[in-house]
């Protein structure tokens, strides 16, 4: 399957499964639905198919396709966490080892640093409500999680994927068991935030950048949710300014698995 295939089929399980709870359940149904994790599971797993056909052996990828339990725990400069994907790396066992400096020092982590570093980590967001609104906690968060990783391991090879929409669903419409979206207007200022965060070329590049970002940007509000892929479609239907410098290009999750391989291969061969 496609890379565009495996991501529409994931776009449209959202809507159909974020659409359902309201006509069943209204507000109270989608923030069940949202805090079950459902949602963003469908873009973990698109992810891992993608990996999948892009020749990535199924037992490298943790937690495996159709699982969301044990995920991998790194840890970084300053604390530990578990990673949303991670490719395994070849050749290399985990060994714990004792932190010798940062705010960790003297404490024990599990896999070491090689294998640390060595290992391709994803992490999967998602934004679907409050984007203007919730942006600055959320981006710092975002560059704090690369920012830990890097530190410690320079080399290590992180992605990050994230999923917003160019039309909230309205919170009246909400309450009332209705379906209706309204513009968001902050899909530009995401795409100029996360390309300053993304293509992190080598291991003296700013450590808070990842060495590749997607912005999954979609309008939920059509019957076949749209994806879009490129700057003219975004300038074509208002959600970016013709002469605007916020470009999608490198930022879309076409290739997005490629890239990464690409870069583990360059620093690790």
């Amino acid at each position: 399957m496609s890379t565009a295939a495996i991501l529409q089929d994931a776009v449209n399980t959202i809507k159909q499964l974020i659409e359902d709870s309201i006509i069943t359940n209204g507000a109270q149904g989608k923030e069940s639905l949202i805090r079950s994790s459902r949602v963003i599971q469908q873009i973990h797993e698109a992810v891992k198919k993608d990996l999948i056909e892009k020749g990535v052996a199924p037992n490298r990828i943790v937690p495996a396709l159709g699982q969301s339990n044990g995920e991998l725990v790194l840890t970084g400069s300053f604390k530990s966490k578990s990673q949303d994907v991670c490719i395994l790396p070849k050749n290399v066992s985990p060994q714990r080892e004792i932190l010798t400096d940062g705010f960790l020092k003297g404490k024990y982590e599990a896999y070491g640093k090689s294998f640390t570093e060595k290992t391709i980590s994803i992490n999967v967001r998602s934004q679907l409500s409050s984007l203007a609104k919730n942006f600055d906690t959320l981006y710092e968060r975002t560059f704090a999680e690369s920012l830990n990783l890097h530190m410690r391991c320079p080399k290590i090879v992180l992605g990050e994927v994230y999923l917003i929409p160019t039309h909230e669903l309205s919170s009246s419409a909400v309450s009332e068991r209705q379906i209706d979206y309204v513009a968001t207007g902050s899909v530009e200022k995401y795409i100029l935030a996360f390309q300053w965060l993304n293509n992190r070329a080598n291991e003296e590049d700013e450590d808070t950048k990842y060495e590749r970002v997607s912005l999954i940007i979609v309008d939920f509000s059509r019957k076949a949710p749209k994806i879009y892929n490129s700057d003219l479609e975004l300038k074509e239907d208002g959600l970016i300014p013709g002469d605007s410098t916020a470009s999608i290009k490198e930022l879309s999750f076409l290739g997005f698995s490629e890239a990464l391989l690409k870069k583990h291969e360059e620093r690790f061969r």
